[in-house]
């Protein structure tokens, strides 16, 4: 067994923190695909990942040496409601390798058979949401967005039942960390202070180390949690992704996004756009991920009340402070990123013109990625109008925001070429669409051809590239994708 250069800070905090557990071995697991480059940087041989021991590593059937395999204990708010146990139910954390940059990452078997959070569950994943994670996740990391990563995929060679008999598989998946909102609410809910200390330790020695000796090092934790946070949801709303599922169980402290079940991409832009089968109401919808985001940070506040101050009234100020710089920073993420999309940096009425701009769009069904980017387009050469203009039921409502729009750019005084690259650089020509996903995910399952996961993957390795030769990925499905759904993957 080639060596993996652990170093398991985690397993080193008390046993409550979490249960050990060995991943159950497979029949017979096949590898569909590795990660070289991040395998790489981890400091793992590609080569031996990819060859008959890693892919056995890969699948739980052996462990490389130094692992400590753990399920992680937390709890979470699952659509408004607390559950103050969870945890790890189908998820084998192997340990924490501290890669070539001196940052440390999680490494983790997703689909490694039952723990003792499993709740009755099979701890089994399936092929579709393995394959659903590893895409978007590393098609969300070439968008430039902070996500986990996807090292590896595996098949088992055995079933998991679901609603149907489907291929079983394994994500080997890596983190900045598996520290959640929730993982703080599993300690709090029991009256354990001792325990959201030691976490807030962990998470400030691996996360904030120069908050550790700011004068408040807990308040100083949450301000970077909510710093962090307030800067991913902008991005995920300025590439159009939705979610899902955002349970302070699914809300990395460190600012990643994690968890890709039934997550999904806006084609027609609606702000009030949910995709999940499970969101009945619509609470985790495209729009609402911002206020939800919020909501999620001020039940870790709850958790850290006692830690940051010894007077229950300085201490909820001090929460009440942090929080209020959510709104402040999510603003400035967004509303900046809103006006480089139209190609007016530093212009400080960018964000209004672009809010009528959302405004016609969801009135004129207009697709979010084709606007913006056809929009590069545009600025460059007012003929290329027409491609936007198509886009929406009433063109007209396109060509008198276009008019004021084009009189902007040009008080800006920037070359139009100059100023259609930088808008090309933050406006993607392909994203995950949904169909294609979909279309990708069947031909696995149903086929076994693995094809059109790499040919979509290697096209969302290039997510801000004219790929001509690969345009039908960027082309929107009929009727707008109104009546997609995605399910989750438990």
């Amino acid at each position: 067994m080639t060596a993996i250069p652990f170093d398991n800070s985690y397993v080193r905090l008390p046993d409550r923190f979490y249960a050990h557990r060995t991943p159950t071995p497979v029949a017979a697991p096949r590898l569909i695909r590795s990660n070289p480059a991040l395998a790489e940087s981890l400091g793992i041989d590609p080569d031996w990942l990819a060859g008959s021991e890693g892919v056995g590593m890969l699948a739980g059937n052996s462990l490389p040496d130094g692992a400590a395999p753990i399920a992680t204990a937390y709890a979470g708010h699952q659509f408004g409601n607390f559950v103050p146990q969870l945890g790890d139910g189908r998820a084998v954390l192997l340990g924490e390798v501290v890669n070539r940059d001196g940052r440390r990452r999680d490494l983790q078997l997703k689909g490694a058979g039952p723990t003792p959070f499993s709740r009755r569950g099979d701890g089994r994943a399936a092929l579709g949401p393995v394959l659903r994670e590893y895409l978007v996740s590393e098609a969300m990391a070439a968008l430039g967005i902070p996500t986990t990563r996807a090292l590896a995929a595996v098949t088992t060679g055995e079933s998991v039942i679901r609603e149907t008999r489907l291929p079983g598989a394994v994500l080997a998946r890596v983190a900045a960390s598996h520290i959640r909102v929730g993982t703080f609410q599993y300690f709090a809910a029991r009256g354990d202070t001792e325990g959201v200390q030691a976490l807030a330790d962990h998470a400030l020695a691996r996360h904030d180390p120069e908050a550790s000796s700011a004068e408040n090092p807990y308040r100083a934790l949450l301000d970077g949690v909510v710093a962090r946070q307030a800067d991913l949801v902008a991005a995920w709303l300025l590439v159009g992704f939705v979610h899902g599922v955002m349970n302070t169980d699914n809300m990395s402290v460190a600012g990643e996004t994690i968890d890709y079940g039934p997550c999904a991409f806006l084609d027609a832009y609606d702000p009030n756009k949910s995709f999940s089968s499970i969101d009945v109401h619509g609470r985790y919808a495209y729009g609402q991920q911002p206020g939800i985001a919020l909501w999620n940070l001020t039940r870790l506040a709850e958790a850290l009340l006692p830690l940051l101050a010894e007077d229950e009234g300085a201490a909820i100020a001090a929460a009440e402070a942090a929080l209020a710089g959510f709104s402040t920073r999510f603003g400035a993420a967004y509303r900046g990123g809103l006006a480089d999309k139209l190609g007016l940096s530093g212009d400080r009425d960018g964000a209004a013109l672009a809010d009528d701009l959302l405004t016609r769009m969801a009135e004129n069904g207009a697709d979010f990625t084709l606007t913006f980017r056809h929009l590069c387009d545009a600025a460059e050469r007012p003929e290329a109008d027409a491609e936007v203009r198509d886009l929406f039921v009433d063109p007209t409502a396109y060509d008198t925001w276009a008019a004021h729009w084009r009189g902007r750019l040009a008080e800006g005084g920037r070359p139009p070429a100059s100023t259609a690259a930088a808008m090309r650089a933050v406006n993607p020509a392909f994203i995950p669409r949904n169909h294609h996903v979909e279309a990708m995910i069947t031909a696995a399952v149903e086929r076994g051809d693995f094809g059109p996961f790499e040919e979509l993957l290697a096209v969302l390795s290039r997510p801000y590239d004219d790929q001509p030769a690969y345009a039908r990925y960027a082309e929107a499905p009929e009727g707008g994708g109104a009546d997609y759904r995605t399910f989750c993957g438990t």
